[in-house]
Parts: C-alpha cells; structure tokens; sequence
C-alpha cells in the first residue's frame, strides 16, 4: 500500500471538498440576496440558464444551491417549470412572523440569566454598527446586522432547537423584513425599537426586553401586512 499516494489522494479530496462547499455557499448568498432584495420577484421562474451566465457557473452546484433554498422556503422546484420564488400569503407570513415572535419571546428569560457580559458586549457592538449602518444609509448592512442580532439573541438562550427552528422561520421572513425596512419612517421606527432592546438586554431586564420584542414584531408584522394591502391596491388598479 502506498501510504504517500492514498494521503495525497486524499487531501486532494478534502481541497475539491471545500472548494465545492465554498462555491456553493457563495451561489446560495448571492441567489438569497437576490430573492431578499427583490431582484427575483415571488412566482418568477428562475432562469437557470441566465443566472449561470451571470454568476459563472455550472448547473450543477446552481441546483444545489436552488435545493438549499427549497429546503429553506424561498424557492419551490415545480415539475416541468423547474425552481419557482416562492410566493406567500399574508396569512402565511403573518404565522411565521408571531411564531418567531413567540420563538424570540421565550428565549429572552435565558438570554438575560445565561449571557455573560462579554456575550452582551458582541450583541451591543452590532447594536452600534447596525446604527452606523443606518446613519449612513446603508440599508443592505443595516438589515444583514439586524437579522444577526436577532439570531445572537436567541442564540444565548444555550438551546440548540429553539435556534435551529427561529434560523428557519427567519429565513424564510427575509424578504419580506427587508421590505418593510422601506421608507424613513419605518426605517426610523425599526432602529427606535432595537435600541430598546439593546438597553433591556443590558440591564438584564427579561419583562421589558419580552415586551419590546413583542412591540418590535407586532410592528413589523404590521409593516409588511401594509406592503400586502398595497399590492392588492395596485392589483385591484389594473383590472
């Protein structure tokens, strides 16, 4: 047996691993993103074709990724149309949305008790750039910040489950948190909410920071039930 070839073989495997894994990852943000930010509207068929052009890819890691999204909820492999954005009723978000409210709610009463100072000093570093982020704007880095300190803050409560089922439930509410980022006051309200929150995370406050979560979730549902009712407007305009 040649040890040297059979070692070499196999770190060539674990590099083509992690190069596939690599652009994977990379096709799955960038599809995301687009699904996120509106570029693929919910019911469009995704042109696997043009969108290898685009990024420079094969079909074959483009599928890949289209099934991570499947598995997440933001896209649906249709038989003979192929992967299709999906699309959501308002009541459909709007359980999601309280269920990830009700998720966010019971992970604070660990957060508060189990969170070290330093963990809350990571979660307030955020806090401060997502700020800055808005000062400046930026609403693609303001809203990428504000879904990694809701994640932070479930993440103290120390329970895989309860974060593995909020990872999902947010991920599919992205696009439509995103949009209701949209305009000043909305934008100015939501920034409002998370600096409450901030400062009853701080003062390891579990009554107040369960209720400015539910206040911060109440009104991004109503956000986005707004978007909901404007399109059925525009809908409605058209016939």
């Amino acid at each position: 047996m040649d040890v040297t070839a059979s070692s070499s073989k196999n770190g060539e495997s674990a590099r083509d691993r992690i190069s596939r894994q690599s652009l994977h990852g990379e096709i799955l943000t960038r599809l995301r993103t687009m699904i996120v930010e509106g570029d693929l509207d919910p019911g469009m068929r995704i042109n696997e074709v043009q969108i290898c052009e685009q990024f420079g890819v094969s079909r074959t890691p483009l599928r890949e990724a289209l099934r991570s999204l499947a598995s997440e909820g933001l896209v649906e492999l249709v038989p003979s149309r192929g992967a299709v954005v999906r699309e959501f009723t308002a009541k459909e978000v709007r359980d999601t949305i309280v269920l990830i409210r009700t998720l966010e709610q019971f992970a604070t009463v660990n957060a508060c008790d189990l969170a070290s100072d330093a963990d809350i000093g990571e979660i307030r570093a955020l806090h401060d750039a997502m700020e800055k982020a808005y000062e400046a704007g930026d609403r693609r880095h303001y809203y990428g910040l504000n879904q990694d300190i809701h994640t932070r803050l479930v993440a103290l409560a120390d329970n895989a489950a309860l974060s593995q089922v909020h990872a999902t439930l947010q991920a599919r509410m992205k696009r439509f948190r995103y949009a209701g980022h949209a305009g000043p006051e909305n934008w100015a309200r939501a920034m409002a909410e998370h600096e409450e929150m901030i400062e009853a995370l701080e003062a390891r406050d579990p009554d107040r920071l369960s209720s400015v979560i539910g206040q911060h979730l109440t009104a991004a549902w109503e956000r986005v039930a707004d978007l909901f009712a404007e399109t059925e407007d525009g809908a409605k305009e058209t016939h």
